[in-house]
C-alpha cells in the first residue's frame, strides 16, 4: 500500500490519464476525480474523466469540463480510480478496465486494492482528505481543484454533519475555503435546495416507513412505482439514505431502492449499536461502520428480511419485537 508521497510520485510519472468514477456517483467520487483532474492539468499533464452515464445535474457542473473526448479511453495510458472500493462499482462503461487501473484511491474499509498500485485511508470521512494531501505534494491547491474537493468533504460527511466527521476534515474544509471558493453555493445546492418531486418522494417514504427492533430500526423504500408515479428521476433520488436517520430514536436506517424489476440497492447509515459495514458484507456489499450499501436481488419482501437478519447478527442488543 503506497504512501501520500509515493502515491503523488507515481501520478508525476503518469500522463494521458482516464480517471475513472462509481456506479451512481455521489460528490465524492466527482469531486475527487474533478479535483485530481485539475491538479494534473495543472503539472501540464493530459487527464479526463471518463463519461459517467448516471451523472445527476448538480454534480454536472464539476464533472462536465473534464470529460474524455471521445476515443480517449481507448487511448489513456494510464488510468487512475477515485473512491472506488471495488471494481463491481464501476459503470458499465468503464467496465471493459478493470484490470488496467494503475492506480487506486480510496477511503473504504472494504477496499479491495484492485488496483497496479493503491492507497487507502480508510480513516478518512471522504476519500476528497486522502486527495487533498495527495495534490498538495503536487503542487498548491488553487480554487480550480479546491472547489470540486470541497465538494467531495461536504458531501460524504453531510455538510459536516455525519458522525465520520473529524477534526482533519474541518482542517481539510477550512483549508479549502481559504482558497476563495464559492462554498455557500455548493452548500446551497447539495444540502439546502429540495425539488417538488423530491419532496413528494420523501412525503411517501416517511407515510409508508416501517420500524424494527424496538423501533430503532426504520426501514424506508423507493420501489419503481413510486419513481414513476411521482415522475422523479435521479436528481430527485440523491442522497435519500439520509433521511431516515433524521427520524428521533432510529439509530440504524434502511433505505430499499428500487434499481429494476426486483433489484433492491440498500444502503444503510447507522449509529455505533450496528456495525453498516458487516451488516452489508453478509450480502456482498461494503463501505463504512456507519454507512454502507449492498445490492439484493429479490422481490421486497425477502430483500428486507435479509437485511433485517444481517442488521440483527451485526447489531449489538437487536430484539425482535
Amino acid at each position: 500500500m503506497l504512501t501520500v508521497p509515493q502515491a503523488a510520485g507515481l501520478l508525476r510519472s503518469y500522463d494521458n490519464i482516464l480517471i475513472l468514477t462509481h456506479l451512481r456517483p455521489d460528490g465524492d467520487t466527482v469531486g475527487c476525480a474533478a479535483a485530481l483532474c485539475a491538479g494534473l492539468r495543472a503539472l501540464g499533464k493530459t487527464a479526463y474523466l471518463l463519461p459517467n452515464p448516471e451523472l445527476t445535474d448538480t454534480c454536472v457542473p464539476y464533472f462536465q469540463p473534464y470529460t474524455a473526448p471521445e476515443g480517449f479511453a481507448s487511448e489513456a495510458a494510464n488510468m487512475v480510480s477515485v473512491d472506488l472500493a471495488t471494481t463491481g462499482l464501476l459503470p458499465d462503461n468503464a467496465k471493459a478496465y478493470a484490470g488496467r487501473i494503475d492506480l487506486a484511491i480510496d477511503h473504504h474499509p472494504s477496499f479491495e486494492a484492485f488496483g497496479r498500485a493503491n492507497i487507502v485511508r480508510a480513516g478518512a470521512a471522504a476519500c476528497g482528505e486522502l486527495l487533498y494531501d495527495i495534490l498538495a505534494q503536487l503542487g498548491p491547491i488553487t480554487p480550480e481543484i479546491a472547489l470540486p474537493l470541497y465538494v467531495a468533504v461536504s458531501t460524504d460527511t453531510g455538510c459536516f454533519a455525519y458522525n465520520n466527521t473529524s477534526p482533519d476534515t474541518h482542517a481539510v474544509a477550512a483549508a479549502l475555503m481559504r482558497t476563495g471558493i464559492d462554498y455557500k453555493a455548493v452548500n446551497k445546492a447539495f444540502f439546502r435546495t429540495k425539488t417538488r418531486k423530491r419532496l413528494a418522494l420523501e412525503a411517501a417514504m416517511l407515510g409508508a416507513m416501517e420500524f424494527y427492533d424496538r423501533e430503532r430500526v426504520a426501514v424506508l423504500s423507493v420501489p419503481l412505482s413510486l419513481m414513476e408515479r411521482i415522475q422523479a428521476d435521479e436528481r430527485d433520488a440523491e442522497d435519500l439514505s439520509a433521511l431516515g436517520g433524521q427520524i428521533e430514536g432510529v439509530d440504524c436506517a434502511v433505505t430499499m431502492r428500487e434499481l429494476r424489476p426486483d433489484v433492491w440497492k440498500i444502503s444503510l447509515r447507522t449509529g455505533s449499536r450496528v456495525n453498516a459495514t458487516r451488516a452489508c458484507a453478509m450480502l456482498g456489499g461494503g463501505g463504512h461502520a456507519a454507512a454502507a450499501g449492498c445490492t439484493v436481488e429479490a422481490p421486497w419482501s425477502e430483500a428486507k428480511r435479509r437485511i433485517l437478519a444481517a442488521i440483527a447478527q451485526t447489531a449489538e442488543d437487536f430484539s425482535e419485537c
